[in-house]
């Protein structure tokens, strides 16, 4: 599986933002598609994931009510809607896809290349 996030870039706080990942060469498997990321210093952690052509959706708490992710079934990708965006949201956000509905890093077996994502104080 291919994939390839984009929309990152520089806001300030309060602000929204949309990061959008496109998937390629997917079977006929169920896949989560999750967002992933990563501070300078720390490991990369879960953000948000939704099963592909499916319903169900997790989140990490510190994004819960802020955050939404969401899919479309026809283009096979992801989106991230990012709404009261904080300082500390600043990172690199990675899309990823896995055969497992989980939010663990070690679950994913698919990553793109990331999208920074900067919010000024």
């Amino acid at each position: 599986v291919q994939l390839q996030a984009s929309g990152g870039g520089l806001v300030q706080a309060g602000g929204s933002l949309i990061l959008s990942c496109a998937a390629s060469g997917l079977t006929r498997d169920t896949y989560t598609l999750g967002w992933f990321r990563r501070t300078p210093g720390k490991e990369r952690e879960f953000v948000a994931a939704m099963v592909l052509r499916g319903v169900s959706t997790m989140y990490a708490d510190g994004v819960k009510g802020r955050f939404r992710i969401s899919t479309n079934n026809a283009k096979d990708a992801v989106y991230l809607q990012m709404n009261s965006l904080r300082p500390e949201d600043t990172a690199v956000y990675f899309c990823a896809a896995s055969r497992h509905y989980v939010p663990d890093v070690g679950g994913y077996h698919d990553w793109g290349q990331g999208t920074l994502v900067t919010v000024s104080s």
